[in-house]
């Protein structure tokens, strides 16, 4: 009897108790608190927020450049990465100003990373080679806390695995790469990249690494607008070129003229004194146009297109790298490479001198060390809001 006693009064207490928090709850249904990635989060560049008028009216997106977050690379004059730098030894400037380093790291943040494989028919004698790779992206790129995606394209765009910090699963997604038909939808499949990274955790890293042919047929995305979008989310582009030569000679017969980055008709640099502005005195100047100018003018034009070396411009577009490869046994390497420069760099970070400034920023990034090169993703494009 007393035992019963006991739990009777438990459950009692226990009823009233209840109905004084349900007295005390809101109406409908509770919604869970969000979750931090990190008590800490690292600097980040926050984007694509939208605030809704009213019913019936059209959302205002706004793009809100908060932290900006860039990757560096030192090398010495022999090409080896140099490690030994401290943060009183980086200047960073935004539009020709420098700024204050807000966030300092050297290879420590964990890293988000899409691994974008082009799986078509054109490469199927390098596709062998492409799968070998596997272990190499799971141990090197992915390091110890990094997790990554696997997508493939070839006329479709494939998720072979989705996020996962299981280096065995990504591996085992790379090593069975299937092989596909004859399209090449690059740029979908870096918009589709960049929208996956997007939605990590602002603390990781994101990296795309790319391999493919260094050519597109099919995408609807545009180049221009895919780096802008990965500039303002803080991704950097890598990749390794698969069978440049062989692509070229499946290409169309071309007039060997250098790519036109101007609209039909118009020349974008100033006439020269006493030169005649003709298209043929343009081609001669435009064939010494270096990538990164071809890069920015890309993302100051988000709605043009370019056709030759859209890997190599993605990638100093960001500030990552382009490494070219023709034979099996070189692609092994060059992931290798990646991996070992990913988890070799600099990051800083700092507040932008004008959260309200639109337009194209430039980033340059010095160092106090002699002889030595540094590279940087060259700048963002901070869009006005629009309906």
């Amino acid at each position: 009897m007393r035992a019963a006693l006991c739990i009777f009064r438990a459950v009692a207490l226990f009823c009233v108790a209840a109905s004084y928090a349900l007295a005390q709850a809101p109406a409908g249904p509770i919604t869970a608190l969000p979750v931090s990635p990190s008590s800490s989060p690292k600097p980040s560049i926050h984007t694509g927020r939208s605030a809704h008028a009213g019913q019936g009216q059209s959302p205002l997106i706004r793009s809100k450049v908060e932290l900006v977050s860039t990757p560096v690379t030192v090398q010495a004059p022999d090409g080896e990465l140099v490690l030994t730098l401290t943060q009183k030894d980086f200047h960073v400037f935004d539009n020709g100003v420098e700024q204050s380093i807000l966030h300092f790291d050297l290879g420590g943040d964990p890293l988000s990373i899409v691994l974008l494989a082009e799986t078509s028919s054109r490469i199927e004698p390098l596709l062998p080679g492409v799968r070998r790779t596997g272990i190499v992206f799971s141990q090197v790129v992915m390091g110890l806390t990094g997790e990554a995606a696997v997508l493939g394209f070839d006329d479709e765009l494939t998720i072979l695995q989705d996020f996962t910090g299981s280096r065995d699963r990504v591996q085992k997604a790379i090593n069975q790469l299937p092989e596909g038909t004859s399209g090449t939808r690059l740029y979908d499949g870096l918009a589709q990249a960049v929208a996956m990274l997007k939605e990590r955790p602002e603390n990781r890293r994101r990296i795309i690494v790319v391999m493919a042919e260094s050519v597109d047929r099919g995408s609807n995305s545009k180049l221009g607008q895919v780096l802008r979008d990965a500039q303002l989310a803080n991704i950097t582009i890598y990749t390794i070129g698969l069978s440049t030569t062989a692509a070229e000679l499946r290409s169309p017969p071309s007039s060997g003229a250098p790519p036109q980055i101007t609209p039909p008709g118009t020349f974008g640099l100033p006439q020269q004194p006493g030169v005649p502005q003709t298209p043929g005195t343009e081609a001669q100047r435009y064939g010494n146009i270096d990538i990164m100018a071809l890069g920015v003018w890309l993302v100051q034009h988000a709605s043009t297109e370019i056709r030759k070396q859209p890997l190599e411009i993605a990638s100093v577009a960001t500030g990552g790298a382009s490494i070219k490869t023709l034979r099996q046994n070189s692609i092994e390497k060059a992931v290798d490479t990646v991996g070992g420069e990913l988890h070799a760099q600099y990051l800083v970070a700092y507040h932008p001198p004008d959260a309200d400034s639109f337009g194209y920023h430039e980033i340059r990034v010095t160092v106090d060390r002699p002889q030595v090169k540094v590279r940087a993703r060259p700048g963002y494009y901070h869009s006005p809001p629009t309906n």
